[in-house]
């Protein structure tokens, strides 16, 4: 039986390697590199934004940042969108999106600093 031309995208974490994948057949379409702040509240820190360029146009980052949003929520702690593509969608989606506290922001960023293989 022939496929459909549209597959779902399925979103896998990595924590581990800090990746949050979208997945499409098996391969791997997109995926936001992020760190998880080390102190208190251990916010998801979102730092790039990546869709492969035979893929973009289709949404895929924007499922991206909602499922990073939701992953956070789950886990009760807040998203810093250091990523200039997540922080767009967060200004644009404010329900789904609650800003962090500035302090939280400047922690992240601190620890982005101070350690550029988060990225």
């Amino acid at each position: 039986m022939p496929q459909s031309q549209s597959t779902p995208i399925e979103f896998q974490d990595e924590r581990e390697a800090g990746r949050l994948l979208a997945v499409e057949d098996g391969a791997v379409v997109g995926y936001i590199a992020y760190f998880v702040l080390a102190e208190a509240p251990h916010a998801l820190v979102a730092v790039h934004t990546v869709v492969e360029p035979a893929h973009e146009g289709r949404g895929i980052a924007g499922g991206l940042v909602r499922t990073f949003y939701g992953m956070a929520a789950a886990e009760g702690v807040p998203v810093v969108p250091l990523c200039p593509y997540a922080a767009s969608w967060a200004a644009k989606h404010p329900d789904q999106a609650p800003e962090p506290a500035a302090e939280v922001v400047a922690a992240a960023k601190a620890q982005l600093d101070a350690d550029s293989d988060l990225w």
